[in-house]
């Protein structure tokens, strides 16, 4: 028997829905033996309202029952609560990820109401960038089903670090597609053809065959979104590579515009 995971899932007591617990619940109970879920309850202070006049800051008993220890409980799972007031958010997460040795987070993305679909604060994407484990954005009015695995990669790389991050990203692909009994595709992008990616090296590193390989030229983020379309991907799993100094904040680079890019739940690995 395999020793039992742990997802750690954020939950903001803010929002009316709870789409990362929701998604965790049914991961979880998909595991064998089932997973253990660890529930961090606070407020990214950079995405919510917090002044007094914001009703949703207030919850009862009844709320954590009804929100939170009811669906667990029906879905019979051993789980942990932990309650946040720290301002510093990101922090918080990491150290109590730590803590309860997290597996995967589980983080919900909400939507925005401008032009932009997606709220992603500065402390969720430096979260994706210093987590100590797998990260999946959990998107509201995504699918929860996973009949599709997509997994985007960088396979003309010559940086050892990237190289390390593909096979991560295939690995954790492949056992995704195997939990769910999902199909698992590969999507590879390319700009210049003097740098097209090694299909020969992509074939025997992932298995699979050519149907389910797909290099494409473009950029990345166009190629990896209309790539999900056309299959109807459930999931995108891809990379970010954790940085240091001035650009661990930069906004703007490839991996945050493929995941603005996506309407599905995405898994980072960093």
């Amino acid at each position: 028997m395999s020793a039992q995971e742990n997802l750690f899932v954020v939950v903001d007591p803010t929002d009316e829905q709870h789409v990362a617990l929701e998604r965790a619940i049914i991961t979880a109970g998909l595991r064998e033996p089932k997973a253990k879920l660890s529930v961090f309850v606070g407020v990214d202070n950079e995405a919510v309202d917090t002044r007094s006049s914001n009703d949703n800051l207030f919850r009862d008993l009844n709320w954590f029952e009804e929100h939170i220890h009811g669906p667990i409980k029906a879905a019979e799972l051993d789980y942990d609560i932990e309650l946040s007031w720290c301002a510093q958010w990101r922090m918080a997460i990491i150290q109590s990820s730590k803590h309860f040795r997290a597996d995967f987070v589980f983080l919900p993305v909400h939507r925005r109401t401008n032009r932009r679909r997606f709220t992603f604060s500065e402390s969720k994407w430096d979260l994706l960038k210093s987590s100590n484990c797998p990260v999946v954005l959990v998107r509201p009015g995504a699918q929860d089903q996973r009949k599709v695995v997509m997994a985007a990669v960088n396979f003309q790389a010559t940086q050892e670090q990237q190289k390390a991050l593909n096979a991560r990203i295939l690995e954790q692909g492949k056992l995704t597609a195997e939990k769910y009994g999902a199909d698992f595709h590969v999507v590879n992008a390319y700009l210049d053809s003097m740098f097209y990616p090694d299909r020969g090296k992509l074939a025997n590193e992932t298995g699979l065959d050519a149907e389910h390989i797909h290099v494409k030229p473009g950029y990345t983020d166009e190629v990896v979104s209309a790539m999900a379309k056309e299959l109807g991907a459930d999931i995108v799993v891809m990379g970010t590579l954790g940085q240091t100094g001035k650009s661990r904040t930069r906004r703007g680079n490839t991996a945050e515009r493929v995941i603005a890019g996506l309407d599905v739940d995405v898994m980072v690995f960093n």
